[in-house]
């Protein structure tokens, strides 16, 4: 398992160039800025990869697909993932606290996306090269 700290600009004004450094990120997750409320993470998800089956209990969170294609699932349960839709880019993807979510890329590039919890989800500066990387981590659980 690696992790990485990047540097975090939380809890400090920060103005970025949101669609440049998305693109320009290649680790699985980029924690950016970690605020009291408030967290901004770069994802890359490659080929035929996913974000990962997963439910925030206490969060909400927005997504949006800067580059690439994919398919969203959502549902009240693991075992219920009845919303469907396919998303491309400049959409975004509006996810409820408790409600289990996936998206898959099912593009022919790498997926490139910024997502927004609300509270923070994941520890300040914490940088996951791959998704094993992030299914690994200890701090993830």
């Amino acid at each position: 398992m690696t992790v990485r700290k990047n540097k975090d600009y939380g809890k400090e004004p920060y103005v970025v160039d949101i669609e440049k450094r998305t693109l320009a990120n290649e680790n699985f997750r980029t924690t950016v800025w970690t605020g009291a409320h408030l967290q901004l993470t770069l994802m890359t998800i490659p080929v035929g990869g996913d974000i990962g089956l997963e439910v925030h209990p206490e969060n909400d969170q927005f997504l949006r697909l800067e580059q690439g294609k994919g398919l969203v699932e959502m549902g009240p349960k693991k075992s219920d993932l009845s919303f469907r839709e396919e998303v491309e880019d400049d959409w975004a993807v509006l996810v409820p606290a408790g409600t289990w979510h996936n998206i898959t890329n099912i593009g022919d590039e790498p997926m490139k996306v910024y997502a927004l919890y609300g509270p923070a989800d994941h520890e300040p500066g914490t940088v996951h090269p791959t998704q094993h990387d992030a299914e690994t981590d200890p701090a993830e659980d």
